[in-house]
């Protein structure tokens, strides 16, 4: 049986998979900070061909996440809602303090340990 929450929790799915991505990630940031751009641009600024770019674009546009403008002769793709770039924002925070916990357990480990020994001679 189907639960209306499921529904929601799909949708975010799909997005979460669409956005699993660095590359589609920093899109996403540079579209938040820059405003619109056109793929030639977006093409430049990643050193990328422009079929890569827009096939990310594709994919990031079926996601509902960015969409096409016209402007005069060119295509600028913009961020659908510009809230996407404080949801990426929010998860690296959370990242951040993931690694920093780890690294103080790593740091923790490695002051109780015993330093490591030379390694024996080899044998001849």
């Amino acid at each position: 049986m189907l639960r209306p929450s499921d529904d929601i929790y799909g949708l975010q799915a799909s997005i979460l998979k669409t956005i699993a991505s660095p590359r589609r990630l920093e899109m996403i940031h540079l579209l938040g900070e820059m405003g619109p751009m056109e793929v030639r641009r977006l093409a430049e600024h990643f050193g990328m061909p422009q079929p890569a770019i827009s096939q990310h674009l594709a994919a990031l546009r079926s996601a509902g996440l960015v969409e096409a403008v016209r402007a005069g002769r060119e295509v600028r793709y913009q961020l659908v809602d510009a809230e996407i770039v404080a949801a990426c924002d929010l998860m690296r925070q959370v990242l951040v303090r993931r690694m920093a916990r780890l690294g103080d357990m790593a740091a923790s480990f490695s002051s109780q340990s015993p330093a490591p020994r030379e390694p024996a001679e080899a044998i001849r």
